[in-house]
């Protein structure tokens, strides 16, 4: 059995095939998908997805990228659904400073802000951190206060920000860009503890080597665990069985 940590598969481009892109995953064993929520636009969908899909749990949170002058708005509109509907994750929050730095002050007052609803409704987080590694490994740090855990969303940082993360009680996503050449994810990962990694593809985003440049789905977590279990020289059974594993204590009860 795999689990697909990571995958906004309520975006506009599963509309025609949602259904079939599912019953892929599942035929390649994955039992769990997990929905990182954007902004206040695709919660409807997404609920609607968790509804008719026992499989597929719905996170809520602001995105940074999506953090404009509008951003209180946006945050009430997640803690009213944070109390109106059941979820699983906090997410996906943090802070990008790759796109646009325009709003990095609002980004962090924002991360903060749902960091302490996390903690309030007991719930972990899923963190973007692209381009901002230190800086949200920081503000976990200044909140942590033994009951915050989640995933650091598509790790590509340093051994040692991986120490520090895991040093957190987090854990750490990974995702296709393990396949890419150049990117030297695939060996900062072959000294990581397995016991520290859950799988994720970001659907439709950041699809796996053979199929890159294409969109990708849940079904290439099984791609993914297979260059994982040639880089940690292991069978793909024990990919399978370690980061799933993982995924249940991070999410609980949100499993099936």
């Amino acid at each position: 059995m795999f689990t697909d940590t990571h995958a906004h598969i309520y975006s506009e481009e599963f509309i025609e095939d949602l259904n079939q892109m599912i019953e892929r995953a599942h035929a390649e064993g994955i039992t769990n998908i997990y929905m990182p929520n954007i902004d206040s636009t695709s919660i409807e969908r997404m609920l609607t997805i968790s509804n008719d899909h026992a499989s597929c749990h719905a996170m809520i949170g602001l995105h940074p990228c999506y953090v404009k002058e509008n951003y209180k708005t946006e945050l009430k509109i997640m803690e009213q659904n944070l109390d109106a509907h059941s979820f699983c994750a906090v997410g996906e929050i943090g802070i990008d400073l790759y796109w646009d730095t325009t709003f990095v002050e609002e980004q962090k007052k924002a991360f903060g802000y749902q960091i302490a609803m996390s903690l309030e409704a007991g719930l972990p987080i899923v963190i973007h951190s692209r381009d901002s590694l230190d800086l949200t490994i920081q503000a976990v740090k200044d909140m942590q206060n033994g009951k915050l855990s989640g995933i650091f969303h598509c790790f590509n940082g340093t051994s040692e920000q991986a120490q520090k993360i895991i040093d957190l009680g987090f854990y750490l996503g990974i995702g296709g860009v393990i396949t890419y050449k150049n990117a030297g994810v695939d060996k900062i990962v072959a000294d990581l503890p397995l016991s520290s990694m859950v799988l994720e593809t970001d659907a439709p985003y950041l699809t796996p080597v053979p199929h890159r440049g294409k969109r990708n789905e849940c079904a290439y977590i099984k791609i993914i665990a297979q260059k994982l279990a040639e880089i940690k020289m292991c069978p793909i059974e024990e990919i399978a069985s370690a980061t799933t594993f993982n995924a249940k204590n991070i999410f609980g009860s949100h499993q099936i």
